[in-house]
């Protein structure tokens, strides 16, 4: 079983919701070497105690898109280039179920283990430890590792093989997609028919209409807070490849 006194976690990336999981970690007494592409970035991490490492040969992945992640593990200095026999390969980005795959893969030969846990909530649910994790990966490696999922998100559920966690997380961002458009319509059309919408947002957050994007998110676009919660790709590889 995973513990704070017998594990040591490596964690690659520390922006919008990196570094609150991170620090969520370090909380539950886990001690972790970090690294990100802007150091500056971890720097608060670092002041709190954990380890910087030059190159990301370590655990955990959360960064921005698929490009990124297939660099991290394939690259020349990737991790698959420094890896240990029986390591357990962590990655927590919304990339493509295909790229889940291939890690596992080539994680499987090199005699570790990797695991596809994307998350939903985005930053809100990154600082407050409420994110919904979706699991893929061998069983087994998903229940040595849900210690730690569990200080990172309230509801962790295991959807199956290798990149089976991706293809969940597709669809949560199918349901984002077109709730958000729904969300943005609303807004504009009490705007335009002079509602305050404060208090529109009142009563239609507690009837039928009510989720996780009109409580959290709408009273962000009514101050004008456009702080992004997670980073967006549509390009035609990245959806061609899903």
């Amino acid at each position: 079983m995973i513990t704070p006194s017998n594990t040591k976690i490596g964690w690659i990336g520390t922006g919008v919701m990196g570094f609150s999981m991170c620090g969520h970690l370090m909380n539950a007494g886990y001690r972790l070497t970090v690294h990100s592409r802007t150091r500056t970035k971890a720097q608060p991490l670092l002041d709190r105690g954990a380890d910087w490492a030059e190159s990301p040969q370590v655990v955990v992945t959360m960064v921005g898109f698929a490009a990124e992640v297939q660099a991290l593990y394939f690259g020349p200095s990737g991790i698959f280039a420094g890896v240990k026999p029986r390591m357990i390969l962590i990655d927590m980005t919304t990339t493509l179920p295909t790229l889940s795959s291939e890690i596992a893969e080539r994680a499987a030969l090199l005699d570790c283990s990797a695991i596809d846990a994307p998350v939903s909530c985005g930053d809100i649910g990154a600082r407050n430890t409420t994110l919904s994790i979706m699991v893929g990966g061998a069983k087994e490696d998903v229940q040595n590792v849900t210690p730690l999922l569990e200080l990172l998100g309230q509801t962790i559920v295991y959807q199956g093989e290798p990149g089976s966690g991706q293809h969940a997380k597709l669809c949560n961002q199918i349901l984002i997609a077109g709730t958000m458009v729904g969300v943005c319509e609303s807004l504009l059309f009490g705007y335009k028919a002079g509602l305050d919408l404060d208090q529109t947002l009142r009563s239609i957050s507690c009837g039928a209409a009510a989720c996780w994007m009109l409580t959290n998110l709408a009273p962000r676009i009514l101050q004008r807070n456009f702080d992004p919660g997670f980073s967006s790709n549509t390009s035609s590889r990245t959806w061609a490849s899903c």
